[in-house]
């Protein structure tokens, strides 16, 4: 019989098993020595603990499941391995976007730099077209034909915020891996 030990990850409580606990408070740690950035730390791995927790819920099969070594396994093999020194130049942002492994992409409002509800960010972003190509089409198409007013309604209704890392990343259609968050929030500080 295993030990098992109560924790919070993620703001969310789990029963893990021992073995499975120091083989991912090392993953963790190791992930959060490589984060140049000290003071960004604390919230990069906020961020990585909420993956790694809706990862777990994601794959348990049953509620209150103990968590083994293989579910740990899983959250690394979707996170990644973690590597000493990261691969890119910061100072090469440009470079930067060509480093990030692809993922699915999905549809959020980018709340970062909106005018109003981001929900011309959030399509300026998905599509990778400049936002003030996307506002201006608005607001013309919006005095050409009405419907455009409730379809930014609508949009501003049903799209969720992208509020966190991972769905900041999604938004681009780049993978929630754990060298993708730490890429993305040391070019968006």
């Amino acid at each position: 019989m295993k030990r098992v030990t109560n924790v919070s990850i993620g703001k969310i409580n789990f029963t893990i098993e021992d073995d499975a606990y120091f083989r991912l408070k090392e993953y963790l740690k190791n992930f959060e020595e490589t984060i140049e950035d000290k003071r960004e730390a604390k919230e990069v791995m906020e961020d990585v603990e909420a993956r790694v927790a809706e990862i777990f819920q994601k794959e348990m099969k049953y509620p209150n499941q103990v968590v083994n070594i293989s579910l740990v396994q899983i959250v690394i093999n979707h996170l990644g391995e973690i590597e000493s020194k990261p691969e890119y130049e910061e100072d090469n942002s440009q470079n930067n976007n060509q480093n990030y492994m692809e993922g699915e992409k999905k549809f959020y409002r980018d709340m970062d730099g909106k005018m109003l509800a981001g929900v011309c960010n959030g399509i300026a972003t998905y599509t990778k077209i400049d936002v003030t190509i996307i506002r201006i089409l608005f607001v013309v198409l919006a005095f050409a034909y009405g419907i455009t007013i409730i379809s930014y309604l609508v949009i501003w209704i049903v799209a969720p915020k992208a509020t966190s890392i991972a769905q900041k990343l999604q938004l681009r259609g780049y993978a929630t891996t754990a060298e993708n968050i730490r890429k993305f929030t040391s070019q968006h500080k």
